[in-house]
């Protein structure tokens, strides 16, 4: 309970106030003073993120606005049955029919990690990278997909492959250069200030001053800026290109689109759980049939158990958990009869012609091949491990 006294000062006359309110050349100020106690601005930064949530009704999405990253996100939730409709491209909020309760908002990729810390959105897909970046291992946030198989990359440490830097080949050498003084420091451009500064301090390089830079920064060495950059690599030609390279354990981070969350969001509203469940189900099937092929062919037999000991004998037939064998009937002299089986199995796209190889070798034909779109499990793994995570 808070304890509040009044308390009157008397002030002097203040010049130019109507005489109405200073008829005795005084005048009386009143202040409430409240004793309570006081919440740690931890504790208030934490209650100002909950009351943010709980006031919204609708779970909220955060995807990355523009470029590669934006378009190869719209386009994997729309191989997942999860197209975004946005009525306006200007705006910055959107929805997905299938899920009437989920809003989506188009965000920097870096204000999607803070918004989420911030209590202003529960979900999101962005690169790892920006994860660890801005989230800075903040334990409210917690990835839910951590593969979804777009936007990789690395960010990785580069040095010119000339002058004193030629024959310096890993982090160990670069570490060892005498030139690396208190005085004159390793100077290092880059866009990432957090986890630059980090991983030069975890490997033991004592002299490093960073400068914070966006753009092209394969350009600082050459033009005296920057002894070496800190920096996402693809392909690394833009390196090569520009007489930079990777050295040997100079790599900080390998980086890919994942699926993050709100632990808080998560484990306080059922319906952002909810969302989250039926998102990771669609993300993990479609994810998991990329690249598989539903593969069927004819095969002659005496029984189903005869013909699958046959398939399995072949290293590349045996499928998720073994083939599917069905008796093939059809009419002979007026009967019915069942020696034929068509087996089903599936096969990853990088071993299609060699099963199929093997099924002529076994006696089998009519082969068919199609592309699987899903592969639902009974439960999705990373279902239970994020409930794990969460404690529920």
């Amino acid at each position: 309970m808070s304890l509040v006294r009044t308390i009157f000062l008397q002030c002097p006359p203040i010049p130019h106030l109507p005489t109405a309110f200073s008829s005795r050349g005084t005048v009386s100020v009143k202040f409430d003073v409240s004793c309570c106690c006081v919440a740690t601005p931890e504790t208030l930064v934490r209650e100002s993120v909950d009351e943010k949530r709980f006031q919204r009704t609708e779970v909220r999405l955060g995807l990355p606005s523009k470029g590669r990253m934006a378009t190869d996100t719209l386009d994997l939730l729309k191989d997942c049955q999860l197209s975004v409709r946005q009525v306006n491209p200007r705006q910055y909020v959107a929805d997905i029919p299938q899920i009437p309760s989920l809003e989506v908002w188009f965000q920097r990729p870096k204000d999607i990690v803070r918004k989420l810390v911030s209590g202003d959105l529960d979900l999101g897909i962005v690169g790892l990278d920006t994860v660890k970046e801005y989230g800075q291992g903040n334990e409210d946030l917690v990835l839910v997909h951590d593969a979804l198989d777009f936007g990789d990359c690395r960010l990785s440490l580069a040095i010119p492959n000339y002058g004193i830097f030629e024959g310096i080949n890993s982090l160990e050498e670069l570490a060892q250069m005498p030139q690396w003084t208190p005085e004159k420091p390793l100077r290092v451009a880059t866009g990432f200030t957090h986890l630059g500064p980090k991983f030069m301090e975890e490997n033991g390089l004592k002299y490093v001053k960073f400068s914070t830079a966006d753009g092209a920064l394969e350009a600082a060495p050459a033009m005296g800026i920057a002894d070496a950059i800190v920096d996402l690599v693809s392909s690394g030609t833009t390196l090569k290109e520009n007489n930079l390279k990777e050295i040997k354990g100079g790599i900080i981070l390998e980086s890919q689109a994942v699926f993050v969350a709100s632990k808080r969001s998560l484990i306080q509203r059922k319906d952002v759980l909810d969302v989250t469940h039926e998102m990771l189900e669609r993300l993990e099937a479609h994810l998991r049939a990329v690249g598989q092929f539903t593969v069927s062919a004819n095969m002659r037999g005496s029984s189903a158990e005869e013909v699958a000991e046959r398939v399995l004998t072949q290293p590349s037939l045996s499928g998720l958990q073994g083939p599917t064998v069905s008796p093939v009937f059809r009419m002979r002299d007026g009967s019915v009869v069942a020696d034929y089986f068509s087996v089903v199995i599936c096969v990853p796209k990088k071993a299609l012609y060699k099963s199929i190889q093997q099924l002529r070798a076994i006696g089998g034909s009519g082969v068919l091949i199609k592309p699987l779109t899903y592969i639902f499990d009974e439960e999705t793994p990373r279902w239970l491990e994020l409930l794990s995570t969460l404690g529920l």
